[in-house]
């Protein structure tokens, strides 16, 4: 007689939360860090406001979404960086041949911006991510060989810049999250966070449209120069 792994049905039931289309494009677009309204989840995903009001309901339910209201409003995000990770890490292992071709100019035009740079919940990826990542390794800042890790130099790189990290919680100061275009890992962790936020505060990069997608800026081109020795070829 065999014993059933008592973690089986919760495992069943929460991939039974994502495994479902409305549901995976909710989350997908929650990655970009910031709290959405029903109303706009319901445009983005094209369903009806009453129809993606029951699915939230059973995302938040299951623990994988937050939400607040204010007023008639109900916004709702992801409920942390474990979960941005699962959605991320999962996003990562579709095959690139599964992909569906874009439609029109459109769909090209923002597909080719989020490849060349976006965020993943609250860190840079695609081809941004990548190069600065392979930057910060090439200088020996940040160890792959044994898992992602910052070095000593690194960590006083991020001092010097002016970044903080917070080493108060839990969350790993670095870690390897899998880039869904790139298909190799970028950096994450409590490190890519403060890099991200310091890059769009010192808006050495901005957003563009209404997903993911963040552009470099003159600025960010040259302090990525001055920092880090990224190309700003490689940023375009």
């Amino acid at each position: 007689m065999t014993t059933r792994d008592p973690q089986a049905p919760q495992l069943a039931r929460l991939a039974g939360l994502i495994a479902d289309e409305t549901r995976a494009a909710c989350l997908l677009a929650l990655l970009d860090g910031r709290a959405w309204t029903a109303g706009e989840l319901a445009r983005h995903a094209g369903v009806a406001a009453s129809t993606l009001s029951e699915h939230l309901s059973k995302l938040v339910a299951g623990g994988l979404l937050a939400e607040e209201r204010q007023g008639r409003h109900r916004y709702v995000r992801l409920a942390g960086p474990r979960v941005a990770q699962l959605v991320e890490d999962l996003a990562g292992q579709v095959s690139p041949s599964a992909t569906v071709r874009p439609r029109n100019l459109r769909e090209s035009s923002a597909g080719s911006a989020m490849a060349r740079g976006r965020t993943c919940y609250d860190h840079l990826a695609g081809r941004l991510g990548i190069a600065v990542t392979d930057a910060l390794t090439s200088r020996g800042l940040l160890r792959q060989d044994t898992g992602f890790a910052l070095t000593d130099a690194g960590l006083g790189w991020f001092d010097s810049a002016g970044i903080r990290l917070d080493r108060a919680g839990r969350r790993p100061l670095a870690r390897a999250c899998l880039d869904w275009t790139e298909r190799r890992p970028h950096l994450a962790g409590v490190a890519g966070a403060a890099l991200c936020r310091h890059a769009l505060d010192a808006e050495w990069c901005v957003r563009i449209g209404s997903e993911r997608a963040v552009k470099v800026t003159a600025v960010g081109e040259r302090a990525l120069s001055e920092l880090l020795g990224i190309d700003s070829a490689a940023l375009r």
